[in-house]
């Protein structure tokens, strides 16, 4: 009688599962540690880990990059449903949303509701924006002044 063996199912230490997953030790065990990872086999240096985990971390390493947080991903892994698209408006219905001018040609439309946005956290983010638009002006108008002594010098 001929039976065939399974192959044996991988296991690797950190170090090669951390070049597998292109991530650092510290970050897999941080996902071990907040529940994002299954648990490896034994303890410390004896710790193995196999094909889930591997599975586990490059699943969470393309949410992360897609930009959903740590939390989002939790909810993900342990079967919380997708969120619900939001319905298209229909006739009738009122939605209130702030304009935000930044400069000509820049403004920023703001659905407070829609992003779960408390009055304060708009404030922040309204101040937050004109800073970085002023720091860029800021940058772009000095990168001019760098240019034109240059040209200058080259004439």
């Amino acid at each position: 009688m001929d039976t065939q063996e399974s192959p044996p199912a991988a296991s690797y230490p950190l170090a090669e599962l951390c070049v597998l997953a292109d991530l650092p030790p510290r970050t897999v065990r941080y996902y071990v540690q907040i529940g994002l990872v299954d648990r490896p086999q034994g303890e410390t240096r004896a710790a193995r880990y196999g094909t889930k985990h591997l599975e586990q971390l490059l699943l969470i390493k393309k949410w992360t990059a897609a930009g959903l947080s740590l939390d989002r991903i939790r909810e993900l892994l342990h079967g919380a449903p997708a969120p619900v698209p939001p319905r298209a408006p229909s006739v009738g219905s009122v939605s209130v949303r702030s304009h935000l001018m930044v400069a000509d040609g820049i403004e920023v439309v703001i659905d407070p509701g829609a992003a779960g946005l408390s009055p304060e956290q708009v404030r922040q983010f309204t101040r937050a924006v004109m800073a970085a638009f002023a720091q860029i002006q800021g940058e772009g108008a000095t990168h001019t002044k760098q240019e034109d002594k240059q040209d200058g010098q080259t004439q």
